[in-house]
């Protein structure tokens, strides 16, 4: 749990940081940045759900990994 726990905390922290940017951001990020807030609350109801098992699914992992991917190229953009 410390791990699913770790990457939340992760994954919430590149996205606060990036909320507080894509207001400056361009057209193609505030898109890009629209379809990754549907993802993450996905992702998140999800995470909750596989609190109690022992790891995350594979389903949540790829999410994860193209949360993580997305908010890069945001922030690349910016």
């Amino acid at each position: 749990m410390a791990d699913i726990d770790k990457l939340i905390e992760e994954l919430k922290t590149k996205r606060d940081e990036l909320a507080l940017q894509i207001h400056l951001g361009s057209k193609e990020a505030q898109d890009e940045w629209n379809e990754l807030e549907a993802k993450w609350n996905d992702f998140s109801a999800k995470a909750k759900l596989e609190d109690t098992a022992d790891g995350l699914s594979s389903a949540a992992e790829l999410l994860s990994d193209e949360l993580k991917q997305g908010y890069e190229r945001i922030k690349k953009a910016l």
